[in-house]
């Protein structure tokens, strides 16, 4: 069985609400919001009115970016929409890439060894809070005294924890710890701050898996493993689908369509994709964008259902 999200932002009073019915109705799992201080929405604020209008729908940032949200006020937000929502927030955290988000709030964006370690810090802070216990943390990363979330206090036990990595260290920390690793296969950051290069070949897929799953050695439930797709074409012409993606990374278009990160084809070649992904990579969650709802939304009953597992058996 595989599992699809979506990664959306409000753009105005109508279409959002509106959207997150849509995804609800269509039988995504969750709506996600991305966090990128001054170029996109306040996610907790949009996924709070996406909450008011839907019942069933997970909600979570898409991901929270740890180098410039504080543990407790990170804290204060997922708690928040867990109640307000009924129980159904989910907690996303990631290290932070774009330097201008650190700049705004005062912090020069450091090196990866520097934003992994915050990033490993501010998690392990918040999940603290959620869990009621009292914080305190002064290192060179992140400093909080003696924070506590008394009020308010989180429906769930427990609120899912997605990390998404593509770092070798947070990869391992993620496999250790996470309930689900979000990979999107990024390599390293362009100079606009937002664009990456990929790691989106076999090997080095299987290289950023391998680290997965050193860190969930001993681990009774492994995380759940998720890719953040990029591009989603439901047509008849594959690699001409694939063929703009495959210039953009440097990949041929096969290879483009060999990754969880770009679903394209006949509803056919989709689903047996997805199976595919699940058997060799070990993916059973993919989150898309907004523009892609359309298209999958009639899908979802295939590739949520049995006929992924007779690929699986039949290949």
């Amino acid at each position: 069985m595989a599992t699809f999200s979506v990664q959306a932002q409000p753009t105005d009073a109508a279409s959002w609400p509106e959207l997150a019915r849509t995804v609800e109705a269509a039988g995504f799992d969750a709506l996600f919001a991305a966090d990128h201080p001054g170029s996109c929405a306040s996610p907790f604020v949009a996924l709070a009115a996406a909450a008011a209008v839907t019942s069933r729908l997970g909600l979570g940032s898409y991901v929270s970016n740890a180098g410039v949200r504080e543990p407790i006020l990170l804290a204060a937000d997922v708690a928040t929409l867990d109640v307000v929502s009924g129980g159904r927030a989910r907690f996303g955290v990631g290290a932070g890439h774009t330097p201008a988000e650190w700049r705004a709030v005062g912090r020069e964006r450091p090196d990866v060894a520097g934003r992994v370690r915050r990033c490993v810090e501010v998690a392990e802070a918040v999940r603290a809070l959620l869990a009621g216990d009292e914080v305190t943390v002064d290192t060179g990363d992140l400093t909080t005294y003696a924070a506590r979330l008394d009020r308010p206090r989180p429906v769930q036990d427990r609120i899912p924890l997605t990390v998404g990595a593509s770092n070798s260290t947070l990869l391992r920390w993620a496999g250790r710890h996470a309930d689900v690793v979000g990979l999107a296969g990024f390599g390293r950051t362009l100079p606009d701050g937002h664009q990456h290069t990929v790691r989106w070949r076999a090997d080095q897929i299987e290289a950023q898996l391998a680290h997965v799953a050193a860190g969930a050695a001993g681990r009774e439930t492994p995380p759940v493993l998720e890719a953040l797709v990029q591009h989603v074409a439901v047509t008849d012409d594959a690699e001409a689908a694939a063929a703009g993606t495959a210039a953009e990374t440097g990949l041929t278009p096969a290879e483009v369509l060999a990754t969880p990160f770009v679903l394209a084809g006949t509803p056919d070649e989709i689903v047996s994709a997805v199976a595919g992904h699940r058997r060799r990579w070990g993916v059973t969650r993919f989150v898309v964008r907004a523009g892609a709802v359309d298209a999958l939304a009639p899908l979802l009953p295939r590739l949520a259902g049995k006929e992924l597992d007779f690929e699986h058996t039949r290949k």
